[in-house]
């Protein structure tokens, strides 16, 4: 289904810095670490019709991950512990970004950094490089020289980076809370006076499982990351929590495995929508939620976006 044969206006601006437009199509992106690069799925799949593709997370150089077992079902949910592996910011650059540049559905590359530098040094060499439209910035890392305490887990830590990467970068900045935090709005207060242009809200909690077997943590690494409808009640209360307090664009991950989730989330105050572990389940996820978002929105005489944006907020 398609806009101009249903009339709907689904555009949703996640930059309102004055930097580069950015402006997408539709409110459903996928998230990023659940559809690769993107392109192995567009070879059969219309990625074209998404609002967005968020690129696997990204570190300077390439990393290994972490040991396996790296997955782990859960009741309405999953256990990853997969420890960033990707090809390094170079290959990114060299191989997938040409591709990219031919689509006609922007991408967002997720950076991860161990330290400032790290961080600088990605947003400085993804500078101005074709194909690209905007960084999303996962904060949800442990800073190596603050003693493992996560980035967006102190304001100060979190407003001095993302005004650093600012300073180094004109691509529309989205920065991915944690979920670690009793009360995101301290940290997303700090990110939009740095300069950020929009937030992500949220990645996956921390978890684990027992091989009762085993008598021994599943994962290889002990600990992941939840994912999943388990998670969908927490990420919502988050984006309610700051979108009742800020005007920034959120976009919404966590848990989201249907259209009527994402019309939850925007009635919350998010302008756009991740769908993540649902496409480990249906690949073509993205798609289906997609033309359920349209047929409530038919369904419910809605013809924008904008019509039910934060309408829970009251």
């Amino acid at each position: 289904m398609s806009k101009e044969i249903t009339g709907l206006d689904l555009t949703t601006p996640l930059s309102v810095s004055g930097k580069k437009d950015f402006i997408l199509k539709n409110p459903i992106m996928v998230a990023s670490g659940t559809f690769s690069n993107g392109i192995e799925l567009s070879r059969d799949l219309p990625v074209q019709q998404l609002g967005a593709v968020v690129s696997k997370g990204t570190t300077v150089g390439a990393r290994l991950g972490n040991p396996t077992p790296r997955t782990m079902e859960t009741a309405a949910g999953m256990l990853n512990s997969i420890g960033f592996q990707n090809v390094g910011v170079q290959s990114v650059i060299r191989d997938f970004a040409p591709k990219w540049a031919r689509w006609d559905t922007p991408v967002v590359v997720n950076i991860m950094g161990e330290n400032f530098q790290e961080y600088l040094q990605l947003a400085e060499e993804l500078e101005d490089v074709a194909g690209i439209s905007a960084l999303e910035v996962n904060i949800s890392c442990p800073n190596v020289e603050a003693g493992g305490l996560e980035f967006g887990q102190d304001p100060e830590l979190a407003e001095e980076l993302i005004r650093a990467i600012c300073k180094v970068s004109s691509f529309p900045i989205l920065v991915k809370l944690t979920p670690s935090v009793a009360d995101p709005r301290p940290i997303a207060y700090a990110v939009e006076k740095a300069g950020a242009d929009a937030l992500t809200i949220f990645n996956t909690i921390p978890g684990m499982a027992i091989d009762v077997e085993r008598r021994k943590p599943f994962l290889g690494a002990k600990f992941g990351g939840l994912s999943g409808p388990a998670i969908k009640p927490v990420a919502l209360r988050h984006v309610f929590l700051v979108a009742s307090e800020t005007d920034m664009p959120i976009v919404a991950s966590g848990g989201i495995v249907s259209g009527i989730d994402v019309v939850e989330f925007i009635m919350a105050g998010a302008v756009a929508a991740q769908v993540g572990t649902a496409t480990f389940v249906q690949p073509n996820a993205a798609w289906r939620i997609l033309n359920e978002l349209e047929m409530w929105m038919i369904e419910n005489a809605q013809k924008a976006i904008s019509d039910i944006h934060r309408a829970a907020l009251g």
